[in-house]
């Protein structure tokens, strides 16, 4: 066997099993870690799905972001009631992972203060997405504004928790 061969195949093997972990990650942070708050919005899901979306992104890059938080949060909605909003979760929490992650990985600058911008265009690919998808579900123009506090409160606190550790667990994960 050839050693090159062997090479890609174990490390697509590799990719493959991170990606795996990271979708089920995000699926776990956002099933159990979750606080649902009926004053916000349509019945508000505050979770914390966005710490292994932002954590898969910035350590092991933009399709693995877009990957975990895509499929992630996706079969989310899928399993648990919330089936109506997997394909704009799909779309929009997988475009979440991908631009956060390419912002972490090519815009150059201090990483804290880099990954802190990744962190508000999320956000803001947030806010927008489910926004519109509301306006698509409910037929309202006004009523998605509710949902926003919750968003927000999300991703930041995502953003909270993931930007400063960032850092540590790429330097941990690259001495291995």
């Amino acid at each position: 066997m050839d050693s090159t061969f062997a090479t890609r195949e174990a490390s697509k093997t590799k990719t493959l099993v991170i990606n795996a972990l990271f979708i089920a990650f995000t699926l776990a942070a956002t099933m159990f870690i979750n606080l649902r708050l009926p004053i916000m919005g349509n019945g508000g899901l505050i979770h914390l799905g966005n710490v292994p979306l932002f954590i898969a992104a910035f350590v092991y890059g933009r399709k693995t972001g877009a990957i975990a938080g895509a499929f992630g949060m996706g079969l989310f909605d899928l399993i648990s009631g919330w089936t109506t909003w997997a394909p704009f979760t799909f779309i929009i929490v997988g475009t979440m992972g991908y631009l956060a992650g390419l912002i972490s990985e090519k815009v150059p600058g201090k990483k804290m203060l880099v990954n802190t911008l990744a962190v508000v265009v999320a956000l803001v690919i947030k806010i927008v997405g489910y926004y519109f998808a509301e306006v698509i579900l409910y037929g309202n123009w006004i009523q998605p504004f509710g949902s926003i506090p919750g968003n927000v409160l999300q991703v930041v606190f995502a953003g909270i928790i993931v930007v400063p550790l960032v850092g540590r667990l790429k330097q941990i994960i690259g001495q291995r």
